[in-house]
């Protein structure tokens, strides 16, 4: 099944590089409809709001993690089924396996590119 470009995206990173760095590598493959959130609490926010098809959110932010971003997505009746990508600078073991306990969909660890971020991207999106 093709993957919708046109869904509504939101990114989560709390470092305005980092939006900007993941807002360009969605361009390259076509996603468009792209909002931002500076943090957790705000992203928790925009998706109770939106409609939003996919989160791709940082794992290090204050005050919200994005652990805890996802915990609260998947205790969320009309959110729990959403896909979401965790990014991370660290690949611990002991991140994966809280990462993948609190359900998350999908996991990159920085740095990554365009081909990464689309592979990840399909695998979670071929699930819904």
């Amino acid at each position: 099944m093709p993957i919708d470009k046109a869904m509504n995206v939101l990114i989560v990173d709390d470092y305005k590089t980092m939006l900007r760095i993941i807002r360009n590598l969605l361009k390259q493959i076509d996603f468009n409809n792209v909002e931002e959130a500076a943090d957790g609490t705000e992203a928790l926010q925009k998706l109770r709001a939106g409609n939003f098809g996919l989160v791709i959110s940082d794992w290090n932010m204050a005050p919200m993690t994005g652990l805890q971003l996802l915990q609260e997505v998947r205790a969320d009746n009309r959110l729990k089924a959403m896909p979401f990508i965790m990014i991370t600078a660290e690949s611990k073991t002991e991140n994966v396996i809280a990462a993948k306990a609190a359900g998350v969909s999908n996991y990159i660890v920085k740095p990554f590119n365009a081909e990464t971020l689309k592979e990840k991207i399909e695998k979670v999106l071929a699930h819904v």
